[in-house]
């Protein structure tokens, strides 16, 4: 049996019973490693080896928790949200609750959009905007499920169709995967064949608002965001806001989402508007908060490490491959599987293309599959496992925000709607474009 697929599915099995994801992660890397040949002590060299690539955006994460705490205390979230309720009561019509509840959706999923191409902050983005608002979701009782697929599908879909931001980078990937392969293809050639396997991404996403639709109570808990509110002022309103421009500026120009939170942070500090004792104490509360999702993405990269390190991904990919016999459906539903689970495990799309694409891309054209056919497989192979994977950004993001009461669960309230919602369809829509481009 093959270790990185028994990896993978010890991880998945125990996130689906509930054990800690860290654990999980740890467990099921522990158990492709040994059934890989490694020994106990290069599994945990290597796993922890593999932890130092994480460090980066969990330090991020952190920050951007501080900063997240920071804006809540500035009181500006209080005066949106306060603003939003008091004019739901003041109609008390299931009208003004529906445009709201849109509204909302729809504002995020643009975000989450826009998060990846035109100001491409990624993930940045999620820990700021989404805690604060948390009380308005219970009062009008927006089933988080939903927002989780909202986030998710604005993360994914949007880079694997538009050729900005991340959308470039990824396929640039593409590009760069069927080079290696041999076969020279242009960057132009990429994002119109990714547009029927991207339907999917749609077609989910519709379906979605249609399972999760119904009204889901939440517990009104306090989360510990921020201990105490300072009386809003004009002057605290426009720090706060000043802070997150700088906070996307310096990011945007600097591609780093840790000096971008510092920048915000700084904001605060020189502001003169507060007293340093009290943002240290909310700034320490939100880096708490964020705490369990840096060590969660810690987790990942050394599970990460250690399935590359088995050297077994490759042989995964051939030997399913090659199991197909020269039957066309089967090949392209294989390859289509095939991504579904290397990505699940590794956690990034753009990890698995270079992966997938040494196989694929010959394989395809043996197979006599046209160019555009080609293209499309190999971009639905890598862009699947992003949603629903449990060691994503793409599903540690929108839980970053959406658990700061603990009442939202990463494996059953992320990753199994965005995997059901997202990865399905894709599946299916990806499948298509593979036989009949």
């Amino acid at each position: 049996m093959n270790s990185v697929l028994i990896a993978i599915l010890v991880m998945v099995i125990l996130s689906l019973c509930r054990l800690n994801v860290i654990l999980a992660l740890f467990i099921g890397a522990l158990a492709g490693g040994l059934i890989s040949g490694m020994g106990v002590n290069e599994v945990i060299g290597v796993f922890t080896g593999g932890i130092v690539n994480g460090a980066e955006i969990a330090l991020s994460y952190a920050l951007l928790g501080g900063f997240a705490a920071l804006i809540a205390y500035s009181g500006i979230t209080d005066v949106m949200v306060n603003k939003i309720l008091s004019l739901l009561n003041a109609s008390k019509t299931t009208k003004a609750r529906v445009i709201a509840k849109v509204s909302i959706i729809a504002t995020l999923l643009v975000i989450s959009m826009i998060s990846q191409n035109l100001v491409p902050v990624h993930i940045a983005f999620i820990p700021i905007l989404i805690p604060p608002l948390i009380s308005l979701f219970n009062e009008l009782q927006l089933d988080r499920r939903l927002l989780a697929v909202v986030m998710t599908f604005g993360l994914t879909f949007t880079y694997a169709v538009l050729p900005f931001g991340y959308g470039q980078i990824f396929q640039n990937t593409i590009v760069t995967s069927f080079a290696n392969a041999g076969v020279t293809i242009e960057f132009s050639d990429v994002a119109p064949n990714m547009i029927i396997p991207a339907l999917g991404f749609v077609i989910g996403l519709i379906l979605a608002f249609f399972y999760f639709r119904k009204p889901r109570k939440y517990l009104n808990k306090e989360s510990d965001l921020s201990s105490e509110r300072l009386t809003v002022s004009a002057k605290t309103i426009i720090t706060a806001v000043i802070a997150i421009l700088v906070t996307f500026i310096v990011q945007f120009f600097t591609d780093s989402m840790i000096f971008g939170a510092l920048g915000g942070i700084m904001v605060f500090f020189l502001s003169m508007q507060f007293k340093w004792a009290e943002l240290d104490r909310e700034l320490v509360n939100g880096i708490k908060i964020m705490a369990y999702i840096g060590m969660v993405m810690l987790a990942a990269n050394g599970f990460a490490g250690v399935i590359t390190e088995t050297e077994d991904v490759l042989p995964l990919v051939s030997s399913i491959s090659g199991s197909l016999g020269n039957n066309k459906a089967f090949i392209v539903m294989g390859m289509m599987v095939v991504g579904l689970v290397v990505t699940i495990g590794i956690g990034s799309s753009f990890a698995t293309l270079p992966i997938i694409g040494a196989i694929f891309v010959p394989m395809g054209a043996e197979l006599g599959l046209s160019m555009a056919a080609i293209i499309a497989i190999v971009g639905t192979a890598g862009v699947l496992g992003d949603a629903g994977s449990p060691a994503s950004d793409s599903t540690l993001g929108p839980t970053a925000g959406l658990n700061i009461d603990g009442q939202h669960d990463h494996i059953w309230d992320t990753c199994v709607p965005t995997f059901v919602f997202l990865n399905i369809p894709v599946v299916i829509t990806g499948f298509i474009a593979g036989m009949i481009l």
